[in-house]
Order: C-alpha cells, then sequence, then structure tokens
C-alpha cells in the first residue's frame, strides 16, 4: 500500500485553513508547522510575506526532497529556498488559479460597489478599465445586473472579446475623453491609469475601486485631494470568500502535483 503523502500548511488565515482541509479531502494527510520536517510537501500563504512566516527557519528543518509551495513568491523567498536546498513552486503563477480567483473578486467587488454607491447598479454606468480575467468576469456579471459597462482596455482583441460580450469598449488612450460621462470606475490594471488628470475628468465626488495589485492603477492622493472615494480593494478571494479561495489553491496545488508525477 503506499504510503500517505503530506502536506505541513503554513499560516492560519481562513483561507489557508480551507486549503488544508480541501488537501485532506483530496487524501493527503495535512498538519501544521510543526510537521515541517516530516512533509513532503510544504504549503505557503499566498502572497508569501517573509515578515510574517519565517521561511528560512521553515526551509532549514525540512527534509530532503520536500516541495514548498507558494504564492507570489518574491525573489528574497525563492533565494532563501534556494539556500535551504528546497525546490519552490508559485501556484499563483498558475493560470488556472488566476481565472478561478477572479470569480469571487468580481463578487467582492459587486459588494463594495453596492455598499459604496446610493443608487442601483441597474440603469448605471461604470467605467472598466483593463479586460483581463478579472476585468472579464466583472463586466459580464455587472452587465446581468443592468450595468451599461464601458472597458477601456489597450488591445484591440480586448476590445472585440468586450463587444461580443455586449458590452462597449474604448482604448485605454482615451480615458481622459471618455471620463465625464462617469461616477463610477473599477480599474484592474496594475498600472498608473488613473491619473491625476484622468481623475479631474470625473464627476464630481467619484467612487473608484481599485482591484489591482499594489501600489494599484490609481493615483490616490490625487483622488483624495479631487474629492473622489477610492477604495483599494486587495485579496477578495480571501477576505470575502476564504472557504472557496482556498479550495482554489488547493485544487491548483494538487493539479501541480498529478504533472510532476505524470498523471495529468
Amino acid at each position: 500500500m503506499e504510503e500517505q503523502k503530506r502536506f505541513a500548511v503554513i499560516g492560519s488565515d481562513a483561507r489557508q485553513a480551507a486549503a488544508g482541509r480541501a488537501l485532506a479531502r483530496a487524501g493527503f494527510a495535512v498538519g501544521g508547522p510543526e510537521q515541517t520536517a516530516l512533509a513532503d510537501y510544504i504549503l505557503l500563504p499566498l502572497p508569501m510575506d517573509e515578515a510574517r512566516t519565517p521561511l528560512a527557519e521553515l526551509l532549514r528543518v525540512a527534509k530532503p526532497g520536500a516541495l514548498a509551495l507558494g504564492g507570489m513568491l518574491s525573489g528574497q523567498a525563492k533565494r532563501i529556498a534556494a539556500e535551504a536546498g528546497v525546490e519552490l513552486v508559485d501556484y499563483f503563477a498558475r493560470e488556472e488559479l488566476t481565472l478561478c480567483n477572479a470569480i469571487p473578486t468580481a463578487e467582492g467587488c459587486i459588494g463594495i460597489l453596492m455598499a459604496e454607491r446610493t443608487r442601483t447598479l441597474w440603469n448605471s454606468a461604470i467605467l472598466l478599465t483593463g479586460f483581463g480575467p478579472v476585468g472579464q468576469a466583472l463586466g459580464v456579471r455587472l452587465a446581468a445586473l443592468g450595468v451599461r459597462v464601458t472597458v477601456a482596455a489597450r488591445r484591440p482583441a480586448q476590445w472585440a472579446l468586450a463587444e461580443s460580450l455586449c458590452l462597449r469598449a474604448v482604448a485605454l488612450a482615451r480615458l481622459e475623453q471618455e471620463a465625464p460621462a462617469f461616477d463610477t470606475v473599477v480599474n484592474t490594471v496594475p498600472a498608473p491609469v488613473l491619473t491625476e488628470p484622468v481623475l479631474a475628468a470625473l464627476r464630481p465626488g467619484s467612487l473608484i475601486v481599485d482591484l489591482a495589485s499594489k501600489p494599484g492603477g490609481t493615483d490616490f492622493a490625487a483622488a483624495r485631494r479631487l474629492g473622489h472615494r477610492a477604495v483599494h480593494a486587495l485579496s477578495l478571494p480571501a477576505a470575502c470568500v476564504p472557504e472557496t479561495a482556498g479550495e482554489f489553491v488547493a485544487r491548483t496545488v494538487c493539479g501541480i502535483l498529478a504533472e510532476r508525477e505524470g498523471n495529468t
């Protein structure tokens, strides 16, 4: 009988705990940091923050051949793992996790919009900057709620995709010209796109929800000076639906292991 493989799950937030439960349901023996020396696999948090996770101390006690898996790995984390002789894989780099996480990110954003606005989403006009996985997941859900969505994206293929989904599409370079028609903007672009001139062109007292990773795509200081409300909404899957988010991580990790073992 094949010996049960063991995971040491590092981190105590709700998403990480849910990932551990999902891995146990998948047939792994699952323990906490105290199991690191015995573990075949080490599940690290997302994001992998060395300030909160003593990575060097953990990996020094890992057994030979152990595999560590973490999310949004920094260069420092990779160096620490290399020095400890432990292979480190970034599960956040997997496309399937990006696509899965777009769903709760979109749902969480809709919750913020409903809480922060004083009018219905139905029959409203919202400007959505960027049309990657999160923008796509959000755009179709907003449209289903009766929102008139305008997508601002860089590439013609993104404009065509937005239009194929019955969304209005404009070039990202036209943000300043398009802005006066809107009092609500959602940004998904991790680059400075909502600059002071664009923000100044929005309607007074506009709401901006920025979903992009730090530092975001919004000039937050300019937004405050101009009297807008700007919310930087980070890590919505973990914040809003940690059980689902943890299951997504576990499913992605199981997929990585299956590929490595040739069981795809």
